[in-house]
């Protein structure tokens, strides 16, 4: 071997490793004026600006990175239309039947817009609308689904309750005591559908700038300059679309939501006679335990997973071996094949659960905190917050809209979810018995 020779950074995740239409995007250099400057190129950033694009807007994308660097080419890759830990009467309760139906209906077809705009943009990503599973680990857990599945099912929704015996049948999972099913849910490679998304924003017009962070945003007589090493853009309006990744671009803003970092891992494949015991049908799964065990497979019968950590120390080494060990013993798999990768990003979490515009400034708005519903919901957002660059009515759009509303204690409570892990863990127990 050459002592000399550099050796290449590994991957950001299994996306990244596998995906095969990369693009590199130009630097921003010199001065630009549009309509609508984005700062971040994930999914929100990109759905942005497609969609503003497509309705006349003169758009530039300011990726500090590369596409897809963040959370969005750093999660597993799941397609869930609807909330995490929320119900809809509970949304139309808090918000009222009028703003808190808009939301559900919002989250209910987010996972229609993302199949839409695969089939539209011929977007090569692995996709498959083969449905998402949430198995329940108790008694009131089931009870808590069946609910959940009636709520969405009145809605229109092609949500199924599914008895013990079928839940065994679909996931190939023993122990649990039935569920449901969003059967409009389902999986795709995440880096390549940003990739696609981005190509497709390129088409209608944007233009996207990678390697080009936003060093400052400053008033500018009716609009905004944003600053980058190389470069300056002038628009009319921001959207801010950086989700957990904003750093010190915007602290109010940072102190608004609690960051989640969150691990996954991906197996060698699977021979075809486990392979064909486990989701026969392909679908993802996320159960409703509190530390939440998820499962699916990628094209390639690689197994995938997830999970958190309690202590920081070592854990990039520690939690993916954790991880393969949970998912042996959860699916029952002696043999389970080695680790082939592992990675991490960070979630925003919203002390509501929900997701949220965020009013900073006339004129600049961010789209935050999907609380693990990245692709869907963020997808969604994406739309609306082009609805907002076009001149829509804050108070007309599906998603709540206010100024920001940090956290009280923030610098202590922004490590309570990871802190809070081992008591979920024993409480998942106590139920489980």
């Amino acid at each position: 071997m050459n002592e000399n020779a550099i050796c290449a950074p590994p991957p950001l995740s299994l996306w990244h490793a596998v995906s095969r239409n990369v693009r590199t995007r130009p630097t921003l250099e010199g001065a630009v004026d549009v309509d609508l400057a984005i700062v971040g190129g994930g999914f929100s950033g990109l759905s942005a600006a497609l969609h503003a694009a497509k309705q006349g807007l003169s758009v530039a994308v300011l990726e500090a990175e590369i596409i897809a660097w963040g959370a969005t080419g750093r999660n597993a890759g799941f397609i869930v239309p609807n909330f995490a830990k929320r119900d809809p009467e509970d949304i139309v309760a808090e918000l009222g039947p009028e703003r808190g139906g808009r939301l559900v209906e919002f989250a209910a077809a987010s996972g229609d817009l993302v199949f839409d705009l695969i089939a539209r943009h011929s977007i090569e990503c692995d996709a498959e609308r083969s449905g998402w599973i949430q198995p329940a680990h108790s008694p009131a857990a089931f009870e808590k689904t069946k609910s959940r599945a009636a709520q969405w099912a009145a809605r229109g929704r092609p949500a199924v309750v599914l008895d013990r015996e079928t839940i065994r049948q679909v996931t190939g999972a023993d122990g649990y005591l039935g569920g449901w099913t969003d059967q409009s849910g389902g999986v795709l490679n995440p880096v390549a559908y940003a990739r696609g998304l981005a190509a497709a924003a390129e088409a209608a017009g944007a233009h996207i700038h990678e390697r080009s962070p936003v060093t400052s945003i400053d008033r500018q007589g009716d609009g905004w300059s944003l600053t980058t090493p190389e470069g300056r853009v002038r628009a009319g309006k921001v959207v801010l679309a950086t989700n957990a990744y904003g750093g010190a671009l915007n602290p109010t803003l940072a102190r608004t939501y609690f960051p989640l970092k969150v691990f996954q891992i991906a197996t060698e494949p699977l021979p075809p006679s486990i392979r064909a015991r486990l989701l026969p049908g392909n679908q993802c799964v996320s159960d409703t335990r509190r530390n939440l065990f998820t499962f699916r497979f990628d094209a390639a019968n690689r197994l995938i997973s997830g999970g958190m950590h309690i202590v920081s120390a070592g854990a990039d080494e520690r939690v993916p071996r954790t991880i393969h060990r949970r998912l042996a013993r959860h699916l029952g798999l002696k043999d389970l094949p080695p680790l082939a990768y592992s990675w991490s990003g960070m979630a925003a979490v919203e002390p509501d659960f929900l997701p949220h515009l965020v009013d900073l400034a006339p004129g600049m708005i961010a789209g935050f905190a999907c609380n693990g519903r990245g692709i869907a919901m963020t997808t969604g957002m994406g739309k609306v917050l082009s609805d907002w660059a076009a001149g829509a009515n804050a108070a007309d759009l599906p998603i709540p809209f206010a100024p920001p509303a940090p956290i009280p204690f923030h610098r202590l409570l922004k490590h309570a979810p990871n802190a809070m892990l081992f008591w979920s863990m024993l409480r998942d127990r106590i139920d489980e018995r």
